[in-house]
């Protein structure tokens, strides 16, 4: 063993030592860990963003679980108002005056209260009622309209009525019972509030407010109307009278003018008297024309609603279509057939006359009578041959001349403010299309 070769106990001791470490383990570790790593990252922010998801979808869903509670708490709401709203009645109803105003020596305010003390429906402002009256000396019923001429009041409706004398220099049989005749206290007889000629309230369109002499009264109603909710629709308000003793209403202007920051008021004086101040009692000297109204407002991008004697109600329809204003945005109302035909106001062509004449045939009073053109309506045509058929306002409103017809169809010069039952006309306002045969 002594002699053994010390070169191969070195090689067997090489052969035998530990060789040096390696590295790649260690990275693949690294590695391993690190995907590990980014795989849990990955599922607990799959997790967060599936939480998020069912969270943000609960919230969505109790959103509209609100909205729909909200929908129908509000459905239910306007159902019960509904159902608590009085409606407007059928047939006349009694009324007594509770107040009677002297406005002006030629005008009287009337309010008016249910005499069974229920609740009254509310009505659109520019509307009116329909009175029956006992004539006088036992005369029979007598039927007129009037506006209301204030905003809906808890309780009770206002008309403000003017005493017209008439042609031969009589006082007007209605006015003159109104003036001198009813009292505080006294019963009459009303239809509920109708008519075309209204304002909505609750549209947002800019308007003009017109009216002259007793025609302030539905355009004062919308006014009032307007005021009374506080709307912030820019508003412009002519009023003509011919001088201060005539103004209606002045105490209630004065107050809406200085509530309503959004009205401009416009008096107009045609014969201002010598005490009537140029620029604090009225703002304008003459009439209300278009040129004024051209000459006032900003532009022509308003809705007019105007009322007034026929001659102007004449002038401001021409004179506003000239202007560029569309039919669509002219909203007026007539003081009957006379201002309908003095201002040629007629919204519908009279029926046009063929060849041969239609033929009107009054079926109870037995005549036959060839329409050819000579008449307004119908209710003229049968009063000229002596046929008595009952009126009262004389402008498709009241609904007293409607007459069955057992044949034939009608137009209209003017829609009726209360439109008739089938089959029936109002023949104040009617012009027979061709053959016709009424009951009457």
């Amino acid at each position: 063993m002594a002699g053994a070769s010390p070169i191969n106990v070195s090689r067997s001791a090489r052969t035998f030592r530990n060789p040096a470490p390696n590295k790649f383990p260690m990275l693949w570790t690294y590695l391993g860990l690190t995907l590990i790593g980014l795989v849990a990252v990955q599922l607990v922010l799959g997790a967060v963003a599936a939480f998020q998801r069912v969270r943000a979808e609960a919230a969505r869903r109790a959103l509209e679980m609100a909205q729909m509670r909200e929908e129908l708490a509000a459905a239910r709401a306007r159902h019960r108002r509904l159902a608590e709203e009085p409606l407007p009645w059928n047939g006349f109803r009694k009324f007594v005056v509770s107040r009677k105003i002297t406005e002006t020596p030629s005008v009287c305010s009337f309010h008016l209260k249910p005499h069974d003390a229920k609740p009254l429906p509310v009505f659109k402002p520019g509307q009116y009622l329909t009175f029956r009256l006992a004539g006088p000396h036992g005369s029979g019923q007598l039927i007129r309209c009037y506006s209301l001429s204030d905003h809906t009041h808890q309780g009770h409706y206002r008309v403000s009525i003017k005493r017209v004398p008439s042609a031969a220099g009589a006082v007007g049989a209605v006015s003159g019972l109104f003036h001198d005749v009813i009292q505080e206290g006294d019963l009459l007889d009303l239809r509920a509030p109708t008519g075309n000629f209204h304002l909505e309230p609750g549209e947002a369109d800019p308007v003009v407010l017109i009216g002259a002499g007793i025609g302030v009264t539905p355009v004062f109603c919308m006014l009032a109307t307007l005021a009374h909710q506080k709307s912030r629709r820019p508003v412009w308000f002519f009023y003509g009278v011919r001088h201060r003793r005539e103004l209606l209403f002045k105490a209630e202007l004065d107050a809406i003018v200085r509530d309503q920051p959004n009205l401009n008021l416009r008096l107009c004086f045609s014969q201002p008297e010598a005490g009537d101040r140029l620029g604090e009692d009225y703002q304008i000297k003459g009439r209300i024309t278009p040129e004024l109204l051209q000459r006032e407002l900003p532009s022509s991008n308003f809705r007019f609603y105007y009322c007034g004697p026929g001659p102007m109600m004449e002038m401001l329809t021409g004179g506003l279509k000239a202007w560029g204003v569309p039919e669509s945005h002219l909203h007026f109302e007539a003081f009957g057939p006379m201002s309908l035909k003095r201002a040629g106001l007629a919204l519908h062509p009279p029926a046009t006359i063929p060849a041969k004449p239609p033929l009107v045939t009054f079926r109870k009073s037995g005549q036959s009578l060839p329409w050819d053109g000579a008449h307004d309506n119908l209710l003229d045509l049968a009063e000229q041959a002596g046929i008595v058929i009952a009126s009262g306002c004389r402008a498709g409103n009241c609904g007293t001349c409607a007459v069955a017809m057992q044949w034939g169809e009608v137009s209209y010069i003017q829609p009726p403010g209360s439109p008739p039952e089938a089959r029936t006309c109002l023949t104040c306002i009617a012009q027979p299309k061709g053959d016709i045969v009424l009951e009457a």
